[in-house]
């Protein structure tokens, strides 16, 4: 029998790791996180500094290797914003690693301190002026149903800062009135949070004219519409929003303008409402 006083061994941990292991701890990174956006960002990041990682000779995995991927991103002019993402992902996978018994703490807690890029001033992003959003969001005015629809997309990213797949997922449940005041209720965002978003007065118009012409009255808000003008299917995709924003964004003579820049924009135009 063994002697109940016999020492445990401390854990085997790792310096290095081989592809299994990372595919491993990339897989628990994965499955950690609830919105698709955030899973398909992480995945690529991941893939990247696994890529650079696996390329390298023998390279033990921590602090001085993650600053050495750190500076390599920094060498390929990444925005600051972009290599911040990637550096991320790297901690997630280290903190994956470290609950596999894979890292130890000393080397994970290193990896986690590696300090991110400095931005510099540098600016991320577009933010429209409010002279801009009012152009953008009254752009699409010829009556048709594309028009009345990519108006009504334009309006609730511009006025309720909605993100594309929030956009792309709302319903007619979750437009609710609540103290005389019209409102998108209980929306489930990045990392399942709920919250309720205010619709201004104006926002819901442009929603209401697009019902009227689509003659929705269930399911979700917007719908595809062909070529021809028929409404059809059951929702939109969230790259047809990306496309009705870069669409009009171009006809304003805005250049790399995307989805998200327009939850920015409304961030931004309530904060100077605010202060004004």
């Amino acid at each position: 029998m063994r002697s109940k006083n016999k020492k445990r061994k401390p854990p085997r941990w790792k310096t290095k790791l081989g592809l299994p292991d990372l595919d491993n701890a990339k897989a628990a990174v994965l499955a950690s996180l609830h919105s698709p956006e955030s899973q398909r960002s992480y995945r690529h990041a991941i893939d990247e500094f696994v890529g650079w990682y696996c390329s390298e000779p023998r390279l033990s995995f921590n602090k001085t290797v993650v600053t050495r991927y750190r500076i390599h991103l920094e060498d390929r002019r990444l925005a600051p914003g972009t290599a911040n993402v990637r550096l991320a992902a790297v901690r997630r996978l280290a903190d994956e690693a470290a609950e596999a018994g894979l890292l130890s703490p000393e080397l994970t807690a290193g990896i986690r301190r590696v300090k991110g890029s400095k931005r510099l001033g540098v600016r991320l992003g577009n933010w429209l002026t409010a002279e801009q959003a009012r152009s953008l969001w009254q752009l699409p005015n010829a009556g048709t149903p594309k028009s009345k629809r990519d108006r009504a997309i334009l309006a609730v990213l511009l006025g309720c800062g909605l993100r594309r797949r929030e956009l792309s997922d709302l319903t007619l449940d979750h437009l609710q009135r609540r103290e005389e005041h019209w409102a998108i209720m209980d929306l489930v965002g990045k990392g399942r949070h709920i919250r309720t978003v205010p619709v201004p007065d104006w926002v819901k118009r442009t929603i209401d004219d697009w019902l009227t012409e689509a003659g929705v009255t269930n399911g979700r808000l917007f719908r595809r519409v062909c070529r021809a003008g028929t409404v059809w299917g059951e929702g939109i995709t969230e790259k047809v929003v990306w496309h009705v924003v870069k669409e009009y964004a171009a006809k304003i003579g805005v250049s790399k303008l995307a989805p998200h820049d327009l939850r920015r924009s409304c961030a931004r135009l309530c904060h100077e409402a605010v202060e004004s």
